[in-house]
């Protein structure tokens, strides 16, 4: 089932086709802009207009407005969209322009789009790489995405520790020309590919010509490994503030840098995924209004019926307690468990994101523990009291019969175990998940929310029997 585009989309479309269909006469064309702003010339058509135009096209609309743009502005429009659209792209062009495009890229932007259009493409898009450049793309393919072999690019400035600063210089010289991803710092490698040290470019340009590399490099060098996750590779980004980060794997060779507009793409990915599931829903593959409408019924209905069976438990909690399930008791049952969902879900959002980011690790269970004990207490405390005094000021009102007393004093405790509770079970269950080796990021607010609702019905009615027995049961 595909969406129906929109009259916007439509005239977007025609216009688009219209300019590509005419773009090599020398009349004017009148474009509208989405906007519905007065009528511009072809040449006015921008990089930008095409790229707020661009969710709203189909495919065909997509080819004839990168084509509309001169080639130096559609190159740079090409290298800047995300992988996924451009393998969709280099897919639909005609086989003899695929290689021009594709040479655009740098070898892990190409490893990228051969990952996103999928194993059907993989062996004819590599084929229209040079056979060095194909070499190091499959050695990339060999890594999981979400590794830091997968994001690292094999072209980076690279120098021997017995080179002098000139002779350096020179060698760096030739290799910028071949384009390697940042010429800011070279690295010191031997014959083997260890790496050595790193060395900066003002460094090279401030030394005496003779002095060698091995006397200026730095050999402190802050490196990742090839098979760190890639949530972990961006948090080392944040705590050192570097701009590229050198990939070496278990023998400390060196097989690549990341640079931090990759690690960009990696942080709103993640915390794109994270939020979706916090949630409670499985994480899109795609963007919101790309997805179909079965694939998001699939990815919502898994986690609705999962929560669904979930509150099936809070009837059968009622059902232990169908004696003590008087009209009155039952008003304050949606105030209780609300409060002990509601104080679940904050504690584990709160617990959830700290783990993403790296200020909470699974040795400081017993801190979190102590901690939110504490916070749970005195929350659960601070709202028992607020709800204490609604019920006696309808009490005294004579809204709740003579006993309205005990029922605040029964409502009190009930809240403050319930929002303890809650802010417990909240806060260990990301430490749970990823114990069992699961995302803590499924610990969804709606997830707590209906266990500690179960709970929550247990923990009222234990609390009423214990202080009502022989008052109103």
């Amino acid at each position: 089932m595909t969406e129906l585009p929109t009259e916007e989309e439509r005239d977007v479309a025609a216009q688009i086709r219209s300019l590509a269909e005419t773009r090599e006469d020398s009349d004017v064309i009148e474009l509208v802009d989405l906007a519905g702003e007065a009528p511009v010339d072809e040449e006015e058509l921008t990089p930008e207009e095409l790229r707020d135009a661009w969710p709203l096209l189909g495919m065909d609309e997509r080819l004839e407005g990168l084509l509309v743009l001169d080639r130096e502005s559609a190159e740079d429009f090409f290298i800047n969209l995300p992988a996924l659209d451009e393998a969709r792209l280099l897919v639909a062009l005609p086989q003899g322009q695929r290689r021009q495009w594709m040479r655009l890229l740098e070898p892990d932007d190409v490893a990228d789009v051969i990952q996103a259009a999928g194993a059907d493409h993989r062996d004819e898009l590599l084929a229209l790489l040079d056979v060095p450049v194909r070499r190091e793309v499959i050695a990339l393919l060999a890594y999981a995405e979400d590794e830091a072999g997968g994001l690292m690019s094999p072209r980076f400035a690279r120098l021997r520790p017995q080179m002098t600063a000139d002779e350096a210089i020179s060698y760096l010289r030739r290799q910028a020309r071949d384009r390697v991803e940042t010429i800011y710092v070279a690295y010191v490698l031997d014959a083997e590919q260890h790496l050595h040290g790193v060395v900066s470019f003002r460094d090279l340009l401030t030394a005496p010509p003779s002095a060698t590399i091995a006397s200026l490099m730095e050999t402190e060098v802050q490196r990742v490994t090839d098979e760190m996750d890639q949530e972990s590779v961006a948090r080392v980004f944040s705590e050192t503030g570097f701009n590229v980060i050198p990939v070496v794997d278990r023998d400390n060779k060196m097989k690549g840098i990341v640079t931090i507009d990759d690690v960009v793409d990696v942080v709103q990915e993640e915390a794109t995924e994270d939020a979706q599931k916090i949630g409670g829903m499985d994480a899109l593959d795609l963007p919101y209004l790309e997805n179909t409408r079965i694939e998001m019924i699939k990815k919502r209905a898994r986690w609705l019926t999962i929560l669904l069976l979930g509150e099936m438990l809070t009837a059968t909690a009622l059902g232990f307690f169908q004696s003590s399930l008087i009209p009155l008791l039952a008003l304050f049952i949606p105030l209780i468990i609300s409060s002990g969902g509601n104080s679940g879900s904050q504690a584990s959002t709160l617990i959830v994101r700290a783990m993403a980011l790296g200020h909470v690790r699974a040795a400081d269970f017993w801190r979190v523990l102590r901690r939110e004990l504490v916070i749970g207490f005195a929350l659960g405390a601070i709202l028992g009291t607020c709800a204490a005094v609604r019920v006696l000021l309808w009490g005294v009102a004579g809204r709740y019969g003579e006993h309205y007393l005990w029922v605040g004093i029964t409502v009190a405790f009930a809240v403050t175990g319930c929002v303890m509770w809650g802010t417990l079970a909240g806060s260990m269950l990301p430490f749970l998940l990823r114990k069992l080796g699961a995302d803590p990021a499924n610990a969804s607010a709606p997830l707590v929310a209906t266990l500690v609702d179960v709970s929550g019905i247990v923990i009222y009615f234990t609390v009423a029997k214990l202080l009502l027995t022989g008052i109103l049961l």
